[in-house]
């Protein structure tokens, strides 16, 4: 089967030139996707919308008017979500007409569904086919505005009266202001009993302005919700960066940076028909020293998601090859979670992956033991980690400095889970013990993304688990301090005695983030870790800004969306932080997309502007260890403080760099470097100059500094070479 042959024309002519780096591997592999797609169940898949289309149309009529009104509002929502607004609020109005005289109704109201298709097309119009670095993003400034205004008037319009009969309607209320930004009418002519004020969109500190340069670079890859990853996969000592979409039949896209301010596209190296994919993160699992990328799928599409995840090992030579099957990989589970960590500390990388179970099927999460020899042999059952749920986010980090990882699961709608490494037993057997009841984190129940980071700089892993509840109407109760029904995040703090304590009210991180897409990193290089949180769901309605935050010293997070320019208001996915210019400074690239067929948009590359303070990157190479160093736990001290951070890729949805760059704040010379590997080796590193990159290997007696060659981006140049 040739899968160039029956996928759709969009990915024939993105992703089926002749690709001369295709193994037999990746060639299976590329058959085996097509495959899913030809024979995708538009009837079970509900994010299938142009399928579902197609679908509905071939359906007989009922006899019955209501049931023949009822279908009809069915395709007018899928045509929406298929991307085709104006089909969609012209029968959504031909509906309307006929609705008073039958008395039907639907829920939402049918003008609620006829003022979001407009709006929706506004957006696509405008955002999408005339896009600028305002599009869509929140407050919608001057150069924002839409040119072409008829779809945000006539949901303007729609909305109004809808607010007339049901003024308490907080959704209605937070679209009807989006609606008047798009037009450039806000804050003056929103009636004042719906006006939400700029006011509560003001940011707690300004962070200086991160400029979106995807589109001077090529980067801006127009997709669906997916991965991002940032990595030196070449090893010459640029960034690039990898990004999924999660369409059936979308290609993944890896672009190489040149090293001279531009990127060039590189999917043709082996990578040609490995669709699809909402999340990505690398590792080296074969300690050769080049990162390999792990993509994941089937997540979110239920019975219809037993797809295949893909290990794409890469080859040294800018090829990669997909050694899935010969990994021992292969499985069938519906995921979109994964993580890497050697549990058992023999220097080789595992892996452990969070499937989806639900009432109907059974998808045990599995940890696959890396048996060193390029195979993996699944483990979980023995271990005590063959945990059902609706998992959503894994992370592993060492709570209690014992050199060990330990695990936590983040699980939709049911208790989250910690579990803690226990070590081998008398009969060699390794045991993992569930702690949550007595660590105290089994919050928020309706939870997403996690990750562990040390937030107060004391030393021990802190974690961060975020909330997945919520509407726009709720977000918009959140600005305006009113109460609303969303799930909040859970900063949990370690106290170092196994146990933890909730400081998301007191760090003002208690915001109504509804987060899918995250990461965290030093934004302004101070030595504290900000995070950014990529927000919203499938709803169309869900327009709500993507949110940045900057950790004041520990002490509490400050928004700063807006003075950084970050709150886009699409749906926003897989996030990674890293130096892509080697100005010594983190930049940051998100996927942004959703996951209706239609809901497509632009990725995006934030420039970061500097803040003067000093910084360095260090490019760990463990020997005893992993070769990646993931796991190892690094002091940088300078004076009377003591800077720590968890060598990885951070948060659950998205991947930044391995080298792990840290901000110093004032510090110009480390008193102290302390690298403690997971092997147990401890490393210590005096009078270590800033403001530089450094090799560290475990077996080094000498930090080894590297070159470091800054990068003006092409900002007015061409945009990026597409091979």
């Amino acid at each position: 089967m040739n899968p160039c042959a029956i996928a759709p024309l969009v990915f024939a002519l993105a992703s089926c030139a002749a690709d001369p780096y295709q193994t037999p591997g990746t060639q299976r592999m590329a058959e085996q996707l097509a495959a899913l797609a030809a024979h995708a169940n538009a009837a079970d898949n509900i994010y299938l919308s142009q399928h579902r289309v197609d679908w509905l149309r071939r359906q007989p009529a009922p006899d019955d008017p209501l049931q023949q009104l009822s279908q009809q509002v069915e395709l007018a929502k899928e045509l929406l979500r298929a991307g085709a607004s104006a089909r969609a609020a012209a029968l959504f109005e031909q509906v309307r007409g006929q609705a008073a005289a039958h008395r039907f109704r639907t829920r939402p109201s049918l003008e609620e569904m006829i003022a979001l298709a407009y709006l929706r097309l506004g957006e696509q119009q405008n955002c999408i086919d005339g896009h600028n670095l305002a599009s869509c993003l929140l407050p919608i400034a001057a150069e924002g505005v839409h040119k072409a205004q008829d779809g945000s008037r006539a949901a303007i319009a729609y909305y109004r009266a809808i607010l007339e009969k049901t003024p308490y309607d907080l959704t209605s209320r937070w679209l009807l202001n989006i609606a008047y930004m798009t037009v450039g009418e806000y804050p003056h002519q929103v009636p004042a009993a719906h006006l939400i004020p700029p006011e509560v969109f003001a940011a707690d500190a300004d962070i200086g302005r991160f400029s979106d340069q995807a589109p001077a670079l090529g980067l801006d890859v127009l997709g669906l919700a997916g991965g991002g990853i940032m990595e030196d996969f070449d090893n010459d000592g640029f960034l690039d960066i990898i990004a999924t979409s999660w369409g059936l039949s979308d290609p993944l896209r890896y672009f190489r940076n040149q090293g001279d301010g531009t990127f060039a596209e590189r999917t043709a190296a082996g990578l040609t028909g490995l669709v699809g994919g909402l999340n990505a993160v690398q590792t080296d699992f074969d300690n050769d020293g080049f990162a390999d990328v792990l993509v994941l799928r089937g997540g979110w599409f239920g019975a219809d998601g037993l797809h295949p995840n893909s290990l794409l090992r890469n080859q040294g030579d800018g090829t990669f090859a997909d050694v899935t099957a010969a990994a021992g990989l292969l499985t069938l589970h519906p995921t979109q979670t994964a993580a890497w960590a050697d549990f058992d500390n023999d220097g080789w990388l595992d892996l452990f992956v969070g499937n989806e179970s639900s009432a109907q099927q059974r998808h045990p999460c599995e940890l696959f033991r890396n048996q060193g020899d390029g195979t993996f042999a699944d483990v979980a059952p023995e271990v005590g980690l063959d945990v059902e749920g609706f998992v959503k986010g894994v992370a592993w980090g060492d709570i209690d400095n014992d050199r060990r990882p330990d695990l936590y699961i983040s699980r939709l709608g049911q208790p989250n889970l910690l579990f803690h490494n226990d070590g081998p037993d008398a009969q060699g057997r390794w045991r993992f013990s569930d702690i949550t009841a007595g660590a105290g984190v089994s919050q928020p129940t309706f939870s997403f993304p996690v990750w562990f980071w040390d937030y107060d700089n004391d030393g021990f892993l802190d974690l961060f688990v975020s909330g997945y509840k919520a509407d726009a109407g709720d977000v918009a109760a959140d600005y305006l301090g009113l109460p609303h029904k969303g799930e909040p995040p859970r900063l949990y703090r370690n106290q170092g005695d196994g146990t933890f304590a909730d400081m998301a009210q007191q760090t003002h991180s208690d915001k109504v983030l509804y987060t899918m897409g995250c990461n965290f990193g030093d934004l302004d290089n101070d030595g504290w870790l900000d995070f950014y949180a990529g927000t919203g769901d499938p709803d169309y309605r869900s327009l709500m800004p993507n949110r940045m935050f900057r950790n004041a010293a520990g002490q509490r997070f400050e928004d700063v969306t807006t003075s950084g320019g970050f709150g886009h208001l699409q749906k926003g996915h897989g996030v990674a932080f890293g130096d892509i210019d080697n100005d010594g400074d983190q930049d940051i690239y998100a996927v942004v997309g959703g996951a209706y067929s239609g809901d497509v948009y632009t990725n995006v590359l934030f420039e970061n502007p500097g803040h003067g303070n000093h910084w360095i990157t260090l490019k760990l190479e463990g020997t005893k260890s992993n070769r990646a160093g993931i796991g190892t736990r690094i002091k940088a001290r300078a004076g009377t403080r003591t800077i720590h951070v968890l060598a990885g890729t951070g948060a659950s949805f998205g991947a930044s760099t391995l080298q792990q760059e840290i901000g110093l704040g004032e510090a110009e010379v480390l008193d102290a470097l302390i690298l403690h590997w997971p092997s147990g080796a401890v490393q210590t590193f005096t009078d270590v100059p800033a403001n530089g990159m450094y090799r560290v290997r475990e077996d080094a007696t000498a930090l080894e500094r590297l070159e470091v060659y800054p990068l003006a981006l092409a900002t007015d140049g061409p945009r990026a070479h597409r091979h």
